[in-house]
């Protein structure tokens, strides 16, 4: 069982760390660190499942694009603008995001509502299987707190490079 306040505890205590160790990660740009970093995206979600956690969903709203508005609006036999007026809003950078939280597709079991048709941002969450890691630096900081996965990635990264 995920223990959502324990990771918050543990990524406080870590927080100071962790950013400087990221900060510097950025500088270095090690040359293998993407395969290294996939390789423990994928050691980690061997023991990590979302849907016993959905913290995310739960927590945080993805940027939803024109694209994805279109792809749920067909998915829901709406129309685009239906979709926007009744699920999204503008937030301070002008970018759409779910105008509630948790979000409005996410089920009482964890599973996605619209997981087929689910926005980019949502798909590639939580980015830790990504080309140039170390430009999501400061994400994938935040994502510590939100995200067990990120925390145990960075912590494991750390033991790496350190």
């Amino acid at each position: 069982m995920i223990d959502l306040l324990k990771l918050k505890e543990n990524a406080d205590n870590k927080s100071r760390e962790n950013r400087r160790f990221l900060d510097k990660l950025k500088k270095k740009k090690p040359k293998d660190l993407d395969v290294v970093v996939a390789g423990l995206h994928d050691e980690v979600f061997e023991y990590t499942d979302c849907l016993e956690c959905a913290n995310c969903c739960k927590s945080i709203s993805p940027v939803v694009k024109d694209r994805d508005i279109d792809r749920i609006a067909k998915h829901l036999k709406m129309s685009p603008s239906e979709v926007t007026n009744q699920y999204l809003e503008l937030d301070k950078d002008d970018d759409y995001v779910f105008r509630e939280t948790p979000c409005p597709f996410l089920m009482p079991d964890n599973y996605c509502m619209i997981y087929d048709v689910r926005p980019r941002a949502c798909r590639e969450y939580p980015h830790t299987d990504r080309k140039r890691f170390y430009q999501i630096n400061t994400l994938t900081w935040k994502n510590t707190f939100i995200c067990p996965a990120v925390f145990d990635v960075v912590e494991k990264l750390k033991d790496i490079y350190r």
